[in-house]
């Protein structure tokens, strides 16, 4: 088998999220494999290097296919793009060892959140931001958003149902800066939990909105009650990189 690693970037803003879902064929996974599927005549499964929830983007998402058809990478990638739809682009194909895995070789992932912070809106990223009209206290914010950095139980920041997996996941940084009126918010960890991103974002939201002190945020991570937490939307959501 030959095995194909792919980088993958896509507006999710139409989509269900990344991972096939057996009563609709809008995901990212699902039309991407029905392409493959094409290409070599018989059903093909590739792997992700996780899921993104639904109406999240990615710069870069990471996934592997084998294929029993030795293909020249260029041909992959190029018959990909030409029938994938225009809002997910495969920018590069690299043949690699039978050993690459996209979730388990994955080392660590980072995430990148764009608030748009003015008082007016901006009509070429209002899909792919989040707009808050009143200015936030960025250095609140950044005194928060240290809180999260480490290893913590993430329970209070995740709706994941399953009760038997690990809600510990290790913070390595949050580097927050202002750019030309938007607020770039990049988290770096070693793995998230289902929606722990944006509830960590939506809580250090309301902390530049002075609706929460910044001193709360390690409250709500000891108390791993789910209903403290604050909740942004997906649309301003990107995962931008990952490490392997």
């Amino acid at each position: 088998m030959n095995n194909y690693k792919l980088t993958i970037q896509y507006d999710g803003g139409r989509y269900k999220g990344w991972q096939r879902l057996g009563n609709t064929e809008n995901t990212i996974q699902g039309k991407i494999e029905n392409v493959l599927s094409e290409m070599v005549g018989k059903n093909i499964e590739i792997i992700g290097s996780g899921r993104t929830d639904a109406g999240v983007h990615a710069l870069a998402q990471i996934a592997n296919v084998k294929l029993a058809e030795k293909l020249q990478e260029f041909e992959v990638q190029q018959y990909l793009n030409r029938y994938l739809p225009h809002d997910i682009s495969v920018t590069d194909v690299k043949l690699v060892n039978d050993r690459f895995h996209a979730r388990y070789n994955a080392k660590d992932k980072t995430y990148l959140y764009k608030i748009w912070n003015e008082s007016y809106t901006n009509p070429f990223m209002r899909k792919h931001s989040l707009h808050v009209e009143k200015k936030l206290d960025l250095e609140k914010i950044k005194e928060a958003s240290r809180y999260f950095e480490g290893e913590h139980d993430f329970t209070a920041f995740s709706n994941a149902k399953s009760k038997k997996k690990s809600m510990v996941r290790h913070i390595y940084s949050i580097q927050i800066e202002e750019e030309a009126g938007f607020i770039n918010i990049r988290i770096k960890g070693n793995g998230f939990l289902y929606n722990m991103v944006r509830k960590m974002v939506g809580t250090l939201i309301d902390v530049g909105l002075g609706e929460r002190n910044p001193e709360e945020v390690k409250n709500m991570l000891e108390s791993h009650d789910r209903s403290l937490a604050g909740f942004a939307d997906a649309h301003g959501l990107y995962l931008e990189k990952i490490d392997f």
